[in-house]
């Protein structure tokens, strides 16, 4: 690692992840990948999966790497899932697509958004598997940035999304 150089992240650092989630800030380690000039890389370690994901320094807010969100946001994400759902007359699959999109940018209204809206559709109709598992990432993903953010348990987090999802 190389301690002269400032970072936007530090070691220890939570942060987020799009499409991966939750993780701390392991390490800043340097890397030559396929034999380029060496960069340095954040190790972020996910929270959820265990697995271990290098980012390039250079390139992490561009990728979509973010701090856990601040306690406005964190009202804000409440309204989202408060709000009503935004009901699509498109198939399933083209309505897969557009939810996976907005659960992989990483910003947390649009996966409180695919949250809302994929809860409120299971409410009338069964969802396809993959939209299951899209709920359940969906939830999974806010759950663990919101016990964060709060500083509050899993349980409880996930207990207040129940009581506002229903």
């Amino acid at each position: 690692m190389i301690s002269h150089k400032m970072y936007d992240f530090n070691i220890g650092q939570k942060a987020v992840y799009p499409s991966h989630g939750v993780g701390t800030i392991e390490n800043i380690q340097e890397c030559a990948i396929q034999g380029d000039n060496a960069q340095d890389f954040y190790v972020l370690k996910i929270h959820s999966t265990g697995a271990k994901v290098m980012i390039p320094t250079v390139s992490a807010k561009t990728v979509g790497m973010r701090a856990i969100v601040s306690m406005p946001e964190v009202e804000k994400v409440y309204e989202t899932l408060k709000s009503p759902s935004k009901k699509s007359s498109a198939t399933w699959n083209r309505r897969f697509r557009a939810l996976n999109e907005k659960l992989n940018t990483g910003d947390i209204i649009d996966i409180a958004e695919v949250l809302r809206d994929l809860s409120s559709l299971k409410s009338t109709k069964e969802l396809s598997f993959g939209e299951k598992k899209m709920l359940e990432r969906a939830k999974s993903m806010l759950i663990s940035e919101l016990s964060i953010a709060k500083d509050s348990e899993l349980g409880t987090i996930e207990t207040e999304l129940n009581r506002i999802l229903t």
